[in-house]
């Protein structure tokens, strides 16, 4: 077992395909090993090219057991996924285009979807190490150079990208309350005061062991699919389809305003997606990698698009679109709870908010939990505060990290919704969705011999694919009025952590101020090798 956190036979068949040798400092109980003839003892090495590499069951000191089933992570990614999304987005997607036309968008995104989603399938299955993104794109680019600064520029600017993400869900759960309280709206404070007590309840569910994070959230992704159900089968029993298809005149004339107009309902969309890979932040503590993380990926997006599509659907064929798109409007901050009163009274509009409420905090709960273990994988790598790469002394999780992306996130909340999607998008579409799908292209030209449990299907298309359409919903809101504000926070964002990068590593004498060619190579990794 290689010495430090994350690193188990998954990792070591990683390392594998780097053709690195890995030196034995312990053997504990050589005779109940897998391959006991391949370690006989105490400076030993294994040769990670062969099939000397042992099997390893018990978790080391320092490193999270890994007890992440495959429905445990398709419950954390959907619930990711869905979150308030199509109860605080139906309405501005169809303010895109201005008609039930919108809709389209949602086929756009999920073709985008299921696109990036076999990137992260690939690399999550080839290096199931937790800090997903960070991890990728320091192992395509080359971890001692390019990759580490890619790594870096991820994580600073998720700290400002992946908390305003998070915030989302926990605004969205405050102004469903308004429709309960309605008072609550008119004070000022009231929304952004509850949505930050609503991310500090979060962090007190989190606080516990894997085991029951895990059981908790199966729970509250229950809640979800009731809820989402609820919805579902309630508007297809009582579908107006004269509202459902009110177009407007020249609502399919193809010109600017309706390439535009897609755009901006396909980003909308997308902000939906979010959430497709949430189980390869955790990947060092999934069971079966290679098979858990690829079929969670590929079965969340296929499902919550059927399910975000068909509550766009009921939501559009019950209450009028003009209505929805008008800003402030009870239709357009609560579609769902005036949804539900249209067609059963109050007493259903009170039951829906508090359901969509409990699938708002299964979102907030579970992006919490993916994202806390970036800043972690970061501190473990030196790349990041060190401070943040420690595990709780009983409860094994990053507690730290945690509370750092916590904390974050309550700052986050007292920032308007709308400005906030916007701006996390276009922050994470070149440093994480771009980036990764360049370095999956690198990846395969520069290792074509390293362990693939997973291929993307039709390879590269899907790459090439999700490559313009990443490109084209990153360009779309600077051809707009107001646009650069946008634009100039996801590249400012990115030109700082790029100055940010140099200055630490001049100060720790690092590429790309030293020319790493000349310096002897490190010594090999530690390996502790561990019985059952």
């Amino acid at each position: 077992m290689v010495a430090g956190p994350g690193y188990d036979v998954y990792y070591l068949n990683f390392l594998a395909g780097t053709s690195r040798e890995l030196a034995v400092t312990e053997v504990a109980e050589p005779s109940k090993l897998k391959y006991p003839a391949a370690v006989s003892g105490v400076g030993d090495r294994l040769d990670l090219r062969g099939s000397s590499v042992v099997e390893v069951t018990g978790p080391p000191q320092g490193r999270m057991p890994r007890n992440v089933t495959l429905l445990n992570a398709i419950s954390l990614n959907m619930s990711n996924m869905v979150g308030t999304g199509p109860f605080i987005t139906v309405p501005a997607i169809l303010a895109t285009m201005g008609g039930p036309q919108s809709l389209m968008a949602w086929a756009v995104g999920a073709v985008l979807a299921i696109s990036d989603g076999l990137v992260f399938a690939e690399l999550g299955a080839s290096i199931p190490a937790d800090g997903g993104s960070y991890i990728f794109l320091r192992e395509c680019f080359g971890r001692a150079r390019w990759g580490r600064m890619m790594a870096w520029i991820f994580v600073w600017q998720f700290l400002f990208s992946g908390t305003l993400e998070i915030a989302t869900s926990s605004i969205g759960m405050a102004e469903y309350t308004g429709f309960l309280w309605p008072r609550l709206i008119t004070y000022r404070w009231g929304v952004k005061l509850l949505a930050a007590a609503i991310t500090a309840t979060a962090i007190w569910a989190l606080y516990r062991k894997i085991q029951d994070i895990m059981r908790l959230m199966l729970v509250l992704w229950i809640g979800m699919l009731l809820t989402t159900g609820w919805v579902i089968f309630t508007g297809m029993g009582h579908l107006n389809t004269k509202l459902l298809f009110d177009f407007p005149p020249g609502a399919w004339h193809i010109g600017l305003p309706f390439l535009l107009g897609l755009g901006n309902g396909t980003m909308l969309v997308m902000f939906n997606f979010l959430g497709y890979y949430q189980v390869c932040y955790l990947g060092a503590e999934v069971k079966r990698p290679e098979r858990v993380i690829p079929y969670s990926v590929i079965i969340s997006i296929l499902v919550v698009t059927a399910i975000d599509f068909l509550c766009s659907v009921s939501f559009t064929g019950v209450v009028p679109w003009r209505e929805m798109v008008q800003p402030n409007s009870m239709a357009f901050n609560a579609i769902g709870s005036v949804f539900m009163q249209r067609l059963h009274g109050h007493w259903a509009s009170a039951l829906m908010t508090v359901m969509i409420e409990v699938t708002a905090f299964a979102s907030t709960y579970a992006m919490l939990l993916g994202y806390s273990r970036i800043p972690y994988a970061a501190a473990l790598d030196g790349a990041f505060f060190r401070w943040f790469g420690e595990l709780h002394p009983t409860r094994r999780f990053p507690h730290r990290a945690l509370l750092l992306m916590g904390s974050l996130c309550i700052v986050a909340c007292f920032f308007d919704l709308v400005q906030i999607i916007t701006a996390l998008m276009l922050a994470r579409i070149l440093s994480m969705f771009v980036a990764q799908i360049v370095g999956l292209l690198i990846y395969r030209r520069y290792q074509p011999d390293a362990p693939r449990p997973f291929r993307m299907w039709l390879y590269p298309l899907p790459a090439l694919l999700a490559l313009a359409g990443w490109l084209a919903v990153f360009v779309t809101p600077g051809l707009q009025p107001g646009g650069w504000r946008f634009m100039t926070y996801a590249f400012g964002t990115i030109v700082l952590g790029f100055i940010a990068f140099l200055l630490l590593a001049w100060r720790k004498h690092e590429w790309p101020f030293i020319n790493t060619d000349s310096i002897t190579p490190p010594a090999a990794p530690t390996v502790v090798v561990e019985a059952d």
